[in-house]
């Protein structure tokens, strides 16, 4: 192995190299349209945001954690403790959030503090709501997996349901038009996970992702009850309409329609917004851009495999 030292330039860390260095990083602040958010409104905290939504899974999966330890007689209070908290910590992200879009589309009259406040307690009213819809989750995940041995094991390290309960959270603050917090949750599960799933997705209960990693759901997409999704699944889009001045027309939906009971196998990309008929099933490696009726099986040939021995 050859030795580097000879590329060093005898350099030192001193005031003068310090203060070139911030000069130059400094210049590139005033490009006023590049990268800063300086003399703005504060941005919301990821760090706290994603603090709130380990609490809310906590009050979704108390116990199972392993930060509190719950018992009948007190539980009540605890998790009072918990809403609570997030109420608090939540509502002035919300706030800081409302902020920052109010500032860039220059909002008047807008009252931030109202929404944030209102948009919290909707959140949190649904939380029993949210546990319904995991409990069909997490009967699709033992149904659909022989592997999985109880809903403890499931609930404690499956990436799939942790991908969806946070998806649930994430869902109900997008479709209350909550700017920047909603993502910042999904790309947390998505950084935990490997499962990439956009916070404006709708997704019925019974959903079954087996492993996971690589399944990418997009914004429009629509998902029906007790489908399953298995690892390297695209529900994606083909391209987008724009406007005169060629930027992209939000909002439109772009992305497949899964009906009841549809199973899409490992590595197929479904693109566009196509229904997918219910009960039907897409195979392994499928690349898919037309819609199909209910009860389809659609499935590659079979490919032509080249068998040789090695000399020995």
């Amino acid at each position: 192995m050859s030795c580097n030292c000879a590329r060093i330039n005898n350099r030192k860390w001193d005031v003068e190299t310090n203060s070139n260095i911030v000069e130059s990083i400094y210049q590139t602040y005033e490009d006023t349209t590049g990268i800063n958010h300086i003399e703005e409104c504060n941005l919301p905290q990821h760090t706290e945001i994603i603090r709130v939504l380990k609490d809310l899974i906590e009050t979704i999966f108390p116990g199972y954690s392993g930060r509190n330890s719950f018992s009948k007689v007190g539980i009540k209070c605890e998790i009072g403790a918990i809403i609570n908290s997030c109420f608090e910590r939540l509502s002035e992200q919300i706030e800081r959030s409302l902020n920052y879009y109010c500032t860039l589309r220059q909002c008047e009259g807008s009252d931030c503090k109202d929404r944030s406040v209102d948009a919290t307690i909707k959140l949190l009213e649904c939380i029993p709501k949210i546990r319904e819809v995991l409990k069909k989750d997490i009967h699709a995940f033992m149904s659909g997996d022989p592997a999985a041995s109880s809903k403890d094991e499931v609930i404690s390290s499956y990436p799939g349901i942790k991908a969806l309960v946070i998806h649930r959270i994430a869902h109900e603050l997008y479709k209350d038009e909550v700017p920047f917090i909603p993502r910042v949750m999904s790309e947390h599960a998505h950084h935990e996970t490997g499962i990439d799933i956009h916070p404006g997705a709708t997704i019925d209960s019974g959903l079954f992702i087996d492993h996971g990693t690589g399944v990418v759901v997009g914004e429009t997409a629509i998902i029906g009850k007790n489908c399953k999704l298995y690892q390297g699944v695209t529900l994606g889009a083909i391209s987008f309409p724009t406007d005169k001045e060629g930027n992209a027309i939000k909002g439109q939906p772009r992305h497949p329609i899964l009906e009841d009971h549809v199973t899409v196998y490992a590595s197929a990309t479904i693109l566009g917004n196509i229904n997918i008929g219910h009960h039907s099933v897409v195979g392994g490696n499928v690349w898919l851009m037309d819609a199909i009726p209910p009860y389809t099986h659609v499935s590659l040939n079979k490919p032509e495999l080249h068998i040789r021995t090695k000399k020995k």
